[in-house]
Parts: structure tokens; sequence; C-alpha cells
């Protein structure tokens, strides 16, 4: 029997999400079929000793710690893998796998994602400069980005990997002619570009995936998009907020304020106490519920800190040590 037969959910119940309402209905929906089928998770609900009948709200549910996925098989079925993806990490880390058994419910959610934010995909060209994922094998970010420089079926649309002059090249050239440009790159290598090149674009988005990958010292946000605003010739920095742990991901076009799709949905923890949620505008660890996780784990602890605003957009502000995953720490079985 189908994993969507067991659970009545369909992947167009969560796609086609409306209102906070609904989502509120199928998250719980969800979480009672992955306490139910997710052993990692079921267990780790006993041990906080939840009752999945007295969980009436979102905030009753128990997220688990991202680094369960480094750790244990978080699986919610029993079907094999269609593909693993793999989250980056210097040599000896031990890095997350996720087990995606319905690929096809991640391709639907960046396909879905990126057009809630930016339209059709076929109106731009698609540049990718993403040399430490290009370089290693169960990216999702390289998945991902894969699959829209096909769909936006321009021949431009490619990947870059240290050929910086080429895509300076490429990059003058297409904002000259007034095509429509998506430069999605990793933090240290769009300010490896910019060091060799100065531009002014009209036509282009720039958008950091984030991460300085250990090649140079991390900035906060605002110093950095400054730079790259600056670098590029454009007046703001887009965003995108993604992880190997997830299927979705939120997007901002400028400022660092990310708004997620309507299958995807912030709560902000408070930092000392992991049950506990801060209010709005209050820092705090970043809890991630993605219902396109259907099959693996929608209700995510990350180890980012953030705050989240009345209007349910929210904000990346850096993330714990170690030794501050207070919470966290206590609730790794």
């Amino acid at each position: 029997m189908s994993l969507q037969k067991k659970v009545l959910i369909t992947a167009s119940d969560i796609f086609t999400i409306s209102s906070q309402k609904q989502f509120e209905k199928i998250a719980l929906k969800v979480f009672r079929f992955q306490h139910e089928n997710n052993k990692v998770y079921r267990d780790f609900c006993d041990f906080l000793n939840v009752n999945p009948q007295q969980v009436k709200t979102l905030k009753q549910i128990p997220f688990l710690p991202i680094q369960f996925f480094k750790t244990h098989k978080v699986v919610s079925n029993s079907d094999f893998p269609q593909v693993t993806f793999t989250s980056s990490g210097t040599t000896g880390m031990v890095t997350s796998r996720h087990l995606v058994t319905d690929v096809s419910l991640y391709e639907e959610s960046y396909r879905q994602g990126f057009s809630q934010f930016y339209g059709n995909i076929e109106d731009y060209v698609v540049l990718a400069l993403l040399p430490s994922y290009l370089e290693r094998e169960g990216s999702s970010l390289i998945y991902m980005v894969e699959d829209l420089i096909k769909l936006s079926n321009q021949p431009e649309s490619g990947f870059y990997l240290h050929n910086h002059e080429e895509l300076t090249q490429k990059l003058i050239q297409l904002d000259n002619a007034g095509q429509n440009v998506i430069l999605i790159g990793v933090t240290y290598a769009l300010l490896d570009l910019i060091e060799k090149h100065q531009f002014q674009l009209q036509n282009t988005i720039i958008m950091e995936t984030g991460g300085m990958k250990g090649k140079r010292k991390e900035m906060i946000r605002e110093e950095l998009h400054e730079i790259l605003c600056k670098g590029f010739g454009v007046s703001s920095i887009h965003s995108e907020y993604g992880m190997t742990e997830l299927l979705a991901q939120a997007y901002s076009l400028g400022d660092g304020i990310f708004e997620c799709p309507s299958w995807m949905n912030i709560l902000v923890r408070d930092p000392e106490d992991a049950l506990t949620y801060v209010n709005d505008e209050k820092t705090g660890g970043i809890n991630v519920i993605d219902l396109a996780n259907i099959n693996s784990c929608s209700f995510i602890a990350t180890q980012d800190l953030g705050k989240k605003y009345p209007n349910n957009s929210f904000e990346v502000l850096g993330r714990f040590d170690n030794s501050d995953i207070r919470g966290c720490n206590l609730m790794v079985l």
C-alpha cells in the first residue's frame, strides 16, 4: 500500500494549502502519521512523554533535533530511498543523511516554491556558481539547481566551477542584452568573483545560498550584502534558506527577511528551553515545519538562531554553537 493511501494525505493536499488553518489541520494529520510510522520520531516523542491524542496545536508537536539525521535513519515508510541527500562536512565529520523515498515531492516543492516567489522559470537564464557543492556527491542544492537549469529551457543556463572569466563575460553579455538572469552562488564564490571584476547589473538577481565553507571568515549579513550589492551593482541580494534535511526552501527577496511557501512554517523556540516558544521579534532557535518531508520528519529543530515577524516572515541571525544547544542536547537520545 502506498504512503498516500495509508496517511490519506496526497501531494495535492500539501502543495495546494491556501490558509494557516488548512496548514495546521494537515500538519496535525502529518504529525499523527509520522508518530505512527517513524520509529525514530515515535521513540523521541515517547522520551518526552507526548501522547499524540493530546496534541491539538502546532506548538504541542515535538520537533526532532536536526542532529538525528547524522545518527539515525529518519524515515516514515519502508520504501527504498530513491535518492540520499548528504550534508557537506570536513574530513572525518559525521554528515547528515536524508533518505528520500519519493523524490517527486522534492521536485514539486522546489518547482512550486520557485514559481511562488519568482514566476515562470522559463523567463530566466539560471547561472550557478556552486563549487563546493559541485565537487561532492549527494547535494540536494545541486539536484534542485540542475533541474531549474533544465526547466529554464535557456541554452545560456548552466553551472560554473572556477571559470570566473567565462562567467563574468556571460553575465555582462546577458545583462546588456536585457535578459533576466538569476545567479545562484555560494557566498565565498560570489565574493571571489567580485574581487576579480566589479559589475553594474540591471537585469540580474544575485541569490546567495549562505556559507563560507571554511574558505573565508564568516560575516554578518548586513556587511556581506553591502559588499555584494556594491560588487554586482545591484540594490538588493536575494537568499535561499534550505538544508539537506528539508525538502522545502524559504526565499528572501532582499534585506535578509525570508518568506515560506505555503507548505512550510517557522516557530522560534526559547534558546534556554527547547520545549517553549518566544514571542514574535524575539531571538531563539528556528524550528521548521516542512510538510513536503512527509516521508521523513516534518518537524525539525534546527541549529539556526532567528526571529519571526507577525506576518510569518523570519530572519536568520546565526547559529548556536554546540555549548548553546542546551535544550536540544538534552533531547538527543
